[in-house]
């Protein structure tokens, strides 16, 4: 073992220098600044080289985190990034969005006592000293194939598939009904938390490649499901899940109370330069405003700190559970309370009210019972325990469910599961449909983006496998003859 590791005992875990928050809620920019050389290997140093490394097994794409730490830690950054990128097409965007509270950090042996490695921040300065040296290149194939896929959704697990695939030689066709590439990462995530140039990198990078991309193709409209399964070998269906969870109360049908990713969306627009006719209107747009956002995930902690950089005169976070048992990022709840959000916890929504617009939030405060069946504690409403909170912005971030997928398509027979999630053999990821696979948010519900990248690539394996078998047939039928 190098004797660069095994540091923690005496060098103290640093994240990268991150902006002021009176600096940083003044734009839109990403609030941690780079690691520099020193720093980076200092902090991959402190990696203790543990016999059985948690932080790699809880990783979902069980990233080779302590080889490419001591790498780093030892100067040999081309040697790190060439690792890091065997198990990951985009470390430069999961080391930037990644709960890793949650994940790798969250599981790092040394963290009682110690803190853990800074494991994030690492692998983005492992991939962007791998862009400013040129070592990272277009997927490259070494032999050209016939065979084409077509994917259906430029997110996490199309990109990440159409990487893969590219990489085998097969001419890669993605469809998608935004005008950008890259789905959530461009219009649902703040550019605070990851920059669009970042995305736009990628985008280019898969098209140099060989990669099209069918853009503003509505698939149903612009062309149908059963085109794109007669124009290639095999579909991936890639598209998220973008139907937002709504919740029942009096009011909820009034002016003002929008969902999370319309506001997102319109922010993240405008911010690319768009026209935004609802935002310009003021609909979308949290300027000047009391705001309230209903949730406790990572889209809720995105609406507050953005309509905090929109210059909201107020901005509130109502929230059933505690902040233990929140599913959002820690980190993220500590970046907006430094901003300036209120959380009200163990707080939720009882009425809207106002007359044609929302006026304020009739809320009621919560007990948290006895755990259920899986294992949470119960939200329980304390009587006579009502108050308003003013609010003429409502920011509905409840989460999100899949869209009537075989609807959509005009595919009555693409069987889905109870929970409208499209059903697939988990050991192929391919539906009921032969050669129609699927992958990412919209099999495993809305999930992470390092979840994505993982459906992603096992489903361009099995993509793989099942051409590979398809080809082999006529021959294997010809030799048995």
């Amino acid at each position: 073992m190098s004797d660069k590791m095994l540091k923690f005992v005496n060098t103290d875990k640093e994240m990268p220098k991150k902006r002021g928050a009176g600096d940083r809620v003044a734009d839109f920019d990403e609030i941690y600044n780079e690691f520099d050389v020193a720093s980076a290997e200092t902090q991959a140093s402190r990696c203790s080289q543990c016999g059985v490394p948690f932080c790699q097994t809880n990783c979902p794409l069980h990233n080779n985190i302590p080889d490419w730490l001591m790498l780093t830690a030892e100067g040999r950054m081309e040697e790190a990034y060439k690792l890091s990128s065997q198990t990951n097409n985009m470390p430069e965007i999961c080391g930037r969005i990644c709960p890793q509270d949650r994940l790798c950090e969250g599981s790092c042996v040394i963290e009682k006592g110690f803190e853990s490695v800074t494991i994030g921040a690492v692998e983005k300065h492992i991939t962007e000293t791998a862009f400013e040296n040129g070592w990272v290149q277009p997927p490259k194939p070494v032999a050209e194939r016939s065979e084409s896929v077509g994917i259906i959704g430029a997110g996490p697990a199309g990109l990440a598939a159409a990487d893969m695939l590219r990489q085998n030689g097969y001419q890669v066709t993605v469809y998608d009904r935004y005008d950008r590439v890259g789905g959530l990462l461009i219009y649902g995530i703040p550019g605070f938390k990851l920059e669009k140039h970042v995305v736009q990198r990628r985008h280019t990078l898969l098209e140099d490649g060989g990669v099209t991309f069918r853009l503003n193709c509505d698939i149903g409209t612009d062309i149908t499901f059963d085109e794109i399964r007669e124009a290639h070998d095999a579909v991936l269906v890639a598209t998220g899940v973008y139907k937002a969870r709504d919740i029942s109360a009096p009011g909820i049908g009034m002016g003002g109370i929008v969902p999370a990713l319309d506001y997102l969306t319109a922010s993240n627009r405008k911010s690319l330069g768009d026209e935004v006719a609802d935002f310009d209107s003021g609909l979308l747009n949290a300027e000047g405003r009391d705001v309230v956002v209903i949730g406790g995930g990572d889209t809720a902690m995105d609406c507050v700190r953005t309509a905090i950089r929109q210059k909201a005169n107020s901005v509130t976070c109502l929230y059933r559970r505690d902040r233990a048992n929140m599913p959002g990022s820690q980190r993220e709840v500590a970046n907006a309370e430094e901003e300036g959000v209120d959380f009200r916890w163990l707080s939720a929504p009882q009425a809207f009210l106002g007359d044609n617009h929302v006026r304020a939030v009739q809320a009621q405060k919560i007990h948290l019972g006895q755990p259920d069946a899986t294992g949470r504690q119960v939200p329980q409403i304390i009587e006579d325990s009502s108050h308003e909170i003013p609010a003429d912005l409502v920011i509905k971030a409840l989460g999100f469910d899949p869209e009537d997928m075989p609807a959509m398509f005009g595919a009555p027979e693409l069987e889905v599961s109870k929970w409208g999630t499209i059903g697939v053999d988990w050991r192929t990821m391919m539906t009921n449909l032969p050669g129609v696979f699927a992958a990412g948010d919209i099999v495993r519900g809305a999930s992470l983006v390092v979840w994505g990248v993982r459906d992603g690539r096992d489903a361009a394996e099995s993509i793989h496998s099942y051409i590979m078998a398809q080809s082999d047939a006529p021959r294997a039928a010809a030799a048995g003859a």
